[in-house]
């Protein structure tokens, strides 16, 4: 699909460099997979994270949030600041499907680590996040079984759709079609160059309030109803840098940047949640006592910062730009961002 009229606009606007293929997925060893739920009136889906391709179980890595707003229903976020790190793949689903979800990723941390609950083992923590696709879903069907998480998290690769695909569906950015959007940065520390991935479940902002490349065009609000700042964004950013769980939770309230730069204002009905992690330093599950790790001096912050804003933004506008216009269950339908936007 062609860029050319998103990018010409973006020229100048960027300052860092983007990844090869500027997703989630230019950060080594990050895979993402999407099945979509059309029938009846289903209009859903699931979309896994794979963070690495070994057994994150036994193979922790280091991570961090933030809650900006916490209008929301996610599972397995509480343990994560406590312990600094995640120790499951990541589902994303809608909101009546977190439960499923967790069911699954537990079956098969158990099938993968049988000692998971037994004989004085510690539990497993499944990371579930969600979404309300209930504009266009009808999220009372539920429409989410354990099959779907399966194959979602079966099909996990390095190259993956955009847009109204997989937990995306049935989702609304700004008033429009929302869902999936990826994007990456490279960043410079010394002779090394790291890269950060943000990848986006986007399904919040009211459309008057649209910031496009920092410029708020009236043809987004002229010519159709204005929607409220609700419904909710899921951010989830991945780094080849060595950060440990304090940056990675600092890194992670930089996304409400990226909102901000959008014309956000993280509205009441909007559970807005950011997840960041290192594919470094993976703590070993029967590892040594003491444990010796790199970590970025915080001189260096500011550069990553910038470039979790930066690639958060971008990943948000790229899940606009692959949207398709969506009809609901009831008959409602959610426009394309992109044929506002090339319609000039």
């Amino acid at each position: 699909m062609s860029y050319a009229p998103f990018d010409d606009a973006a020229i100048g606007y960027w300052q860092l460099p983007t990844g090869r293929t500027n997703s989630i997925c230019d950060v080594e060893g990050v895979r993402v997979g999407h099945v979509q739920n059309m029938q009846g009136n289903a209009r859903t889906g699931v979309t896994a994270l794979l963070p690495m391709a070994d057994n994150i179980y036994a193979n922790k890595l280091p991570a961090g949030c933030a809650v900006i707003n916490g209008f929301g229903k996610s599972a397995g976020l509480v343990q994560v600041p406590e312990l600094g790190e995640i120790e499951t793949p990541i589902v994303f689903t809608n909101t009546l499907g977190v439960g499923i979800a967790s069911q699954v990723l537990i079956e098969r941390a158990i099938a993968e680590n049988p000692q998971i609950g037994r004989n004085g083992s510690a539990t497993v923590n499944p990371l579930v996040f969600e979404c309300n696709d209930g504009r266009v879903n009808d999220i009372q069907a539920i429409g989410i079984d354990g099959d779907l998480v399966d194959a979602a998290l079966d099909q996990c690769d390095t190259t993956f759709a955009q847009g109204t695909v997989g937990a995306g569906t049935g989702m609304c950015t700004f008033g429009f079609a929302g869902g999936l959007g990826s994007a990456s940065r490279k960043v410079q520390i010394g002779e090394q160059t790291y890269t950060l991935g943000s990848f986006v479940l986007s399904n919040f902002g009211q459309r008057s309030n649209i910031r496009v490349f920092g410029q708020n065009p009236q043809k987004f609000t002229d010519q159709t109803p204005d929607s409220p700042d609700a419904g909710s964004i899921i951010i989830v950013m991945a780094t080849d840098l060595p950060l440990d769980s304090l940056q990675l939770s600092r890194l992670s309230l930089r996304a409400a940047a990226a909102l901000g730069r959008l014309g956000s204002h993280y509205g009441h009905h909007s559970g807005d949640v950011a997840l960041a992690f290192s594919t470094q330093n993976a703590r070993k599950l029967n590892g040594d006592d003491i444990v010796v790790q790199q970590r970025l001096s915080d001189r260096h912050a500011d550069k990553v910062f910038l470039a979790g804003v930066e690639a958060t933004e971008n990943a948000i506008l790229n899940a606009l730009w692959h949207s398709e216009p969506h009809e609901g269950y009831d008959g409602s339908l959610l426009p394309s961002w992109r044929d506002f936007y090339e319609r000039g």
